[in-house]
């Protein structure tokens, strides 16, 4: 009697197990925006870049999530972009799982890449060797998520000078980590004509953190 309630209760928690699997929900939960602000790194602050970030999920009926710029902030209030972004797992548009959880992210296991780092609407973004080369993604953070030292003045300026601390999303190229996806170097200044020349078009990721 008891041998047959053991294998009953690991046949419920397998199928309990196998439940939740299937109804994991591998829908976009990750993306590069395929449009800035237009006005270089002047995102409006955090906030201004959540919207950004939330409408671009809107116009791909994902408006339901909540999703979240991963950008850092410097000073007093200043916030680290890993924090921001809920717990993970994420999906790019073709339910691709990119990383598990924040760690992951922040991994060599992760699979962020030219390939994987898509757009909301699952357009690749260009990237070194292409023309232009967009792949710089601004973030203003270090390699491990935290607040870097170059934020644009936390997503308000659009001035020439300044800068911002970037990735590249394919994962080449040049500066101190050429090979990182959130910290390869910093653009030089803020403006969108500096960020074109530097290598990149004002893009950021967004996470959705539900």
């Amino acid at each position: 009697m008891r041998i047959l309630t053991k294998i009953l209760t690991l046949l419920s928690v397998l199928f309990i197990y196998q439940t939740a699997a299937a109804q994991e929900d591998t829908s976009l939960s990750f993306f590069i925006t395929s449009k800035g602000s237009g006005d270089g790194a002047n995102l409006g602050g955090l906030s201004g870049a959540d919207m950004i970030c939330q409408m671009r999920g809107v116009a791909v009926g994902q408006g339901g999530k909540y999703w979240k710029a991963y950008l850092s902030t410097i000073g007093e209030g200043g916030v680290n972009a890993k924090d921001r972004i809920g717990a993970g797992p994420w999906y790019n548009s073709k339910g691709v799982m990119v990383a598990e959880n924040v760690a992951d992210l922040h991994s060599d296991n992760n699979k962020l890449s030219k390939e994987n780092s898509l757009t909301e609407t699952g357009m690749v973004v260009n990237g070194r060797g292409d023309e232009p080369n967009m792949h710089d993604i601004i973030t203003g953070t270090n390699l491990d998520g935290t607040a870097g030292d170059s934020t644009c003045m936390n997503w308000t300026s659009n001035a020439e000078t300044g800068g911002a601390n970037a990735g590249h999303h394919d994962r080449q190229g040049g500066g101190a980590n050429p090979t990182s996806w959130n910290a390869a170097h910093s653009t030089r200044g803020c403006s969108q004509p500096n960020l074109v020349a530097t290598g990149g078009n004002g893009y950021f990721y967004c996470f959705a953190a539900n």
